[in-house]
Formats: C-alpha cells, structure tokens, sequence
C-alpha cells in the first residue's frame, strides 16, 4: 500500500514512526508551563495512513519551553543544524516587541503558536515547521526563512521585505495584505506562492505573478 506524505518538510531530527502513544502516557502534571500559554495536547499527526503514522514528537515536557524562543538555537545554522531542538508549539508571542528579533530559530517546531504583531525582523527560521501558526502583521524584516512550512498559517499582514523565502510552503496559508517587497524566492516557489487565492491583485503584482 502506498503512503502518502501530507507535509513538503518535517525536521528529520524531530521525526519517529510509531503508533500513538495513550493517553495515560501524557497525562503528567510536570507538563504545565508557567508563562506564554504552553497548554498540553495531544501528537500531531501528518498521515492518515492504515499503515503507518508519520507524527511529530510529544509535546515538550520542559519548563518554559516557550521562553527558549528568546534565547534560539546558539549554534542554529541554514543547514537545520542545531544545538538543541526548539518546541514552541502552542506558544503565544503576541506582540512581542524586542526578544524575537534576530533570533536563530532553525528547525523549531512552531504549529499553532501565535506571532501576531511580533517582531521577527532578521530572525532565521530555516526549516521551521509553522503549520496552522498565526503571524498576522508580523514584521519579517530581513529575515531569513527558507524551507520554511507555513502551511495553514494566518501570515494576514504579514512583512515580508527583503526577507529569504526560498523553499518555503504556504499551502492553504491566509495572505491577504501581507507585504512582498524585495523578498528573495526562486522561480519555481513564486509560481506556486501566485496560485494562493488570499494575495490581493495588488500583491501579486508586487510579487511578479502573471
């Protein structure tokens, strides 16, 4: 039987192939965090297949794992390379102002975390797995975000200007208003970015769809 992979890129540090864990097994209480909102929940599954599941990790048990996000990978690199991995599901940055900026955010595990209103200007996020995360308005200045998947993301407003986007997904991302200006992306990528619905007439234009 053939297995289909639902997602372009997975951190192949942070992936295993298992069968679900019970729910017994997530139910201790060292699992709270104190600040940003880390609620606990379940896995999040990739495939639906008969066979196989293709899953992320559990959710991180560590204290204040969202606060990492402050301090990033110190050894982070294009490569996905990383000292320590970064679990920043369920998170909530909104309108973080200063700790985002310039942080090395490789490979980190962001789905459903909220950026809204952040800035994450020359943060580097390569390999990041964003799927179903909010950044309405937040400001990617100079970034670099390559192999990123933002798919389901709310990127509403978001500033992309001057920022690497080569090799990120945005299937069924929300785009509307968000700003390409400058951005690095290859050929191939900006073909499949103009076929997104969400980019305004005057968006597309800016980025060069036909």
């Amino acid at each position: 039987m053939e297995i289909k992979e639902t997602e372009k890129y997975i951190p192949s540090k942070m992936v295993t192939l298992s069968t679900p864990l019970s729910h017994n097994s997530l139910s201790s209480p060292e699992l709270s965090t104190k600040r940003h909102g880390c609620p606990l929940h379940q896995p999040m599954y990739l495939s639906e297949s008969p066979v196989l599941l293709l899953r992320l990790p559990p959710l991180s048990t560590e204290l204040n794992r969202c606060e990492r996000a402050f301090v990033g990978n110190t050894i982070g690199q294009a490569n996905g390379v990383y000292d320590k991995p970064l679990d920043l599901r369920f998170c909530d940055y909104t309108n973080e102002e200063s700790n985002l900026k310039g942080k090395s955010l490789t490979a980190a595990l962001m789905s459903d975390a909220k950026f809204d209103g952040a800035d994450m200007s020359e943060a580097v996020m390569s390999k990041a797995y964003a799927v179903g995360a909010s950044f309405k308005g937040t400001d990617f200045l100079n970034a670099v975000l390559d192999r990123v998947n933002f798919g389901k993301a709310n990127l509403q407003g978001a500033i992309f200007k001057n920022t690497v986007l080569s090799g990120s997904t945005f299937d069924n991302a929300q785009l509307e208003d968000a700003v390409f200006e400058d951005t690095i992306i290859g050929y191939i990528d900006l073909q499949k970015r103009c076929t997104n619905t969400s980019i305004s007439a005057e968006r597309r234009v800016e980025l060069g769809c036909r």
